[in-house]
């Protein structure tokens, strides 16, 4: 068997059964399997797969063992050469696994290849590629330095900013929502360590396969969309979470960063302090207009209904109307695309080449009962049942 895919699993039954299906698409004329780990959702999750996807190896924890235990019991049941982990809040194109398991046939020490990840607004999410979080690298990212001084290397090495999101290369560290390596080396690192913090576990087994004298790559040719992406909101929280990871990185593989301690701790004070000052965050506004790019305009009637606006209905077959009609003008605007007869590559096309600060999308995945999508990469996204 050429590819196992494992996709880990908790609470996100909408979510999941979208990226199934575009797995499945993907996974068409490849010799492959996909492995859904559940970790003990209290949604109906495993009642869906069982009815929707019999065909899918299920397997259903009777605990929430986390993320490491989590993928590693699924990639003990694999039989593939190369396994996928993905997270079930993402969408493949097409041919993601045919272009991807070329690229990884055709290198030698390889380790993990990523891909180019966007939010559910087509934008790039840039934790897809990165560079080893040492303690100054660790610190430039979580005070944005990387931000104002993007040319300069002393700064920019955590989000790997030497690197082009539009170029493959070379990177260290990639993220754990989709990793594609060779069983054997996963089985030969010992997987995700099941020891990790949030946000050390993707680091650490990056990190582990470089220390096995293996290349981990960037892919840029096949983009992913990933509707949860890294928050750029910082808060308490998050700050101690990325404390906890950082610290478990450095004492396994190098010596605790007093350094990285002493800032980090201002750094929790400082964000403390702003947010005392804070407002609730702006709720975002709702579209003006909606458009349903699809080819059956007996549905627009139906949506329009459910969202309660005016639903335009754009022609498929005639999709160089496409621009022309979403951008005009600078209203709010959401676009409904209809997989039935818009590829899961062509939505993500959409997607990356509408991407403005006006348009939205969602998706009604085919034979589904549902429009699902994400208006801000901070958010974990929107379903809208259509029953």
């Amino acid at each position: 068997m050429q590819l196992s895919v494992v996709i880990l699993s908790y609470n996100v039954r909408y979510f999941l059964e979208q990226c199934v299906l575009s797995v499945q698409e993907a996974l068409s004329g490849i010799d492959g399997e996909i492995i859904v780990v559940d970790n003990n959702s209290d949604d109906d999750s495993c009642i869906m797969m069982k009815s929707r996807f019999p065909e899918v190896r299920l397997i259903e924890n009777k605990e929430n063992s986390g993320f490491p235990r989590g993928n590693n019991i699924g990639v003990a049941e694999a039989k593939g050469k190369y396994i996928c982990i993905l997270n079930p809040d993402t969408v493949v194109a097409e041919d993601t696994f045919i272009k991807i398991l070329a690229f990884a046939e055709g290198k030698k020490n390889l380790g993990i290849i990523g891909c180019k990840l966007i939010d559910g607004t087509g934008n790039f999410l840039p934790e897809s590629k990165r560079g080893i979080p040492t303690p100054w690298v660790a610190f430039t990212k979580i005070f944005g330095l990387y931000k104002f001084f993007p040319n300069q290397k002393l700064f920019n090495q955590y989000y790997a900013q030497h690197l082009s999101e539009n170029k493959t290369g070379k990177v260290d560290i990639l993220v754990g929502a989709f990793m594609v390596m060779e069983r054997e080396l996963y089985l030969q690192i010992g997987g995700f360590d099941e020891n990790c913090f949030m946000y050390a576990d993707d680091i650490d087994l990056s990190y582990s396969v470089l220390q096995n004298q293996k290349n981990n790559y960037y892919f840029h040719e096949t983009s992913v969309i990933h509707y949860k992406g890294e928050s750029t909101v910082k808060d308490e929280k998050y700050m101690r979470r990325f404390q906890e990871a950082m610290e478990f990185f450095y004492q396994k593989h190098f010596r605790k960063s007093l350094f990285f301690s002493v800032f980090i701790k201002v750094g929790i004070f400082l964000f403390s302090v702003v947010k005392m000052f804070q407002g609730k965050p702006k709720l975002n506004p709702l579209p003006e207009s909606y458009v349903f790019f699809s080819e059956n305009e007996i549905l627009s009637p139906q949506l329009s209904s459910i969202l309660k606006n005016k639903v335009s209905f754009l022609d498929f077959k005639k999709e160089k109307m496409v621009n022309s009609c979403l951008l005009s003008g600078g209203k709010r605007i959401e676009v409904i695309l209809d997989n039935q007869y818009v590829s899961f590559k062509k939505c993500i096309e959409i997607l990356e080449s509408l991407k403005r600060t006006n348009i939205t999308f969602k998706i009604l995945p085919k034979k589904t009962s549902f429009i699902i999508g994400s208006n801000s990469k901070n958010e974990r996204g929107e379903i809208i049942k259509i029953e």
